[in-house]
């Protein structure tokens, strides 16, 4: 017999379980269907277990850096196969929360594959038989299927991992190649390389981090020179081999790298394949799926939140879009998401914020004349006594017309918690001035963005 809901949710992952959750909190009868753990991108193979590697990178770091403050290096050993260990454990104790949490809302929940079978009705396929376990309808569907590591097309492809990959490791590796210049190829570089891991990174263009400030690209590039991280730019992957044991990679310029393993980081992409979207024509924004304001596709009966739509594909975004979505259709209110002023980090060692717009955006925007940088670069107290002099940078973007702050940016320890707090400023429209005549807290990396006057 088939099921009817109010609301079927199709993935859950943070901007699914939101939407469930809030819609199930105004009544409405919810179903969600997940092929893997419930808790998507973010908690299984994303942020929470990457920032716990990084976490201990970071003390790994320190307590071989720390001599000058007395603390003596010797005897220190690290296990990588604890540390994944207890990775996965935590993964899997957070991804039982979500369960359970959403056992409290009363929604119903079907491990399996969701496929339209028509733009209400959806049956769930066993992922192992291909066979259709359940078939369920409803009023409104939600995709939030999120995304899927991107694969290069060349030969011996499939012998590299993908960023999904690295949490399923025994250990990890004496050596390896990371093929990608962006956010996630980046952490995972920092990661391995502080962790003791021989580190090539690849990139195809000249600067890590395109599309971000060019100044946190720059101090990007310095710090990953200091932590011994070989970089190559302007070149690309393109062949892998199996030899005596390690992968061989050929690049375009016809160099090649003899490395333990290979990791593609080259981004992600909308994992709508398996969904059977094609006869629905649902209009498209490129790779993406086309939603208006209120993430209504061109079909108003399927909505979309998450990485699938062309918005900025961030834990955070994808819950409001969630929340904003059943808000809307579940409690008749008419609420937007506001993604002026949305802050970003980047979990390198040490790690990168920003919220706002960059330099180089805002000069496009309002005209050069029109824009004045405030900038400083200096050693933090916190190296004073470490062999590692790795500098940070803090940098405020204005309009010097209306001296309106457009962008905060920041390179050091703890910028992603001091650059939280910077960002509620900017969604309240704060000008240089009131950040001029705010009291400094003293002494701390976040004061500068305060004592900043030229």
């Amino acid at each position: 017999m088939e099921l009817q809901f109010d609301l079927i949710v199709i993935g859950a992952g943070s901007g699914g379980l939101a939407a469930a959750k809030r819609a199930a909190s105004y009544g409405a009868k919810v179903a969600i269907i997940e092929v893997n753990k419930v808790g998507g991108t973010c908690v299984i193979r994303g942020c929470v277990p990457k920032k716990l590697l990084v976490y201990a990178a970071i003390n790994k770091k320190n307590m071989i850096s720390s001599e000058g403050y007395g603390l003596k290096s010797e005897g220190i050993s690290f296990q990588s196969d604890i540390l994944l260990k207890n990775v996965r454990e935590e993964v899997s104790r957070l991804s039982g929360l979500h369960k359970n949490s959403l056992d409290k809302f009363n929604i119903s929940i079907f491990e399996g594959l969701g496929r339209f079978k028509s733009q209400n009705e959806l049956e769930i396929i066993c992922p192992k038989t291909n066979k259709i376990i359940k078939k369920i309808s409803s009023e409104k569907i939600l995709i939030s299927v999120g995304g899927k590591p991107k694969k290069l097309d060349i030969p011996g492809k499939d012998l590299a991992w993908t960023s999904d990959d690295i949490f399923e490791l025994d250990i990890f590796p004496k050596s390896i190649l990371i093929v990608g210049g962006g956010y996630i190829a980046c952490e995972f570089a920092s990661i391995f390389r502080n962790l003791g891991t021989e580190v090539t990174q690849l990139i195809r263009g000249e600067k890590l981090l395109n599309g971000f400030d060019e100044d946190l690209s720059s101090c990007l590039e310095e710090a990953t020179a200091l932590a011994g991280i070989n970089l190559i730019t302007k070149n690309q992957l393109k062949s892998i081999e199996s030899i005596n044991g390690k992968l061989e990679a050929t690049l375009e310029s016809g160099n090649k790298i003899q490395t333990n393993n290979i990791l593609i980081a080259t981004g992600r992409v909308p994992n709508l394949d398996p969904l059977n979207l094609d006869f629905l024509k649902l209009k498209m924004d490129g790779p993406y799926l086309d939603v208006d304001e209120f993430n209504q596709t061109s079909n108003p009966n399927i909505f979309a939140v998450g990485d699938i739509i062309n918005k900025p594909n961030l834990t955070p975004v994808a819950i409001e879009q969630g929340r904003v979505f059943s808000d809307n259709f579940f409690n008749s209110k008419k609420r937007k998401v506001n993604y002026e002023y949305v802050p970003k980090a980047v979990f390198t060692i040490p790690e990168i914020s920003t919220v706002g717009l960059s330099e180089q955006k805002a000069k496009e925007i309002y005209s050069k004349e029109n824009i004045e940088i405030f900038k400083c670069k200096f050693t933090p107290m916190s190296n004073t006594f470490k062999e590692n002099k790795s500098k940070c940078m803090l940098k405020i973007v204005v309009n010097k017309i209306t001296d309106k702050v457009l962008g905060c940016h920041m390179f050091g320890e703890t910028s992603s918690e001091i650059i939280q707090m910077v960002s509620i400023s900017l969604n309240a429209g704060i000008t240089k001035k009131e950040f001029d005549i705010t009291m400094a807290l003293h002494p701390t990396i976040s004061e500068e963005f305060v004592t900043m006057y030229s």
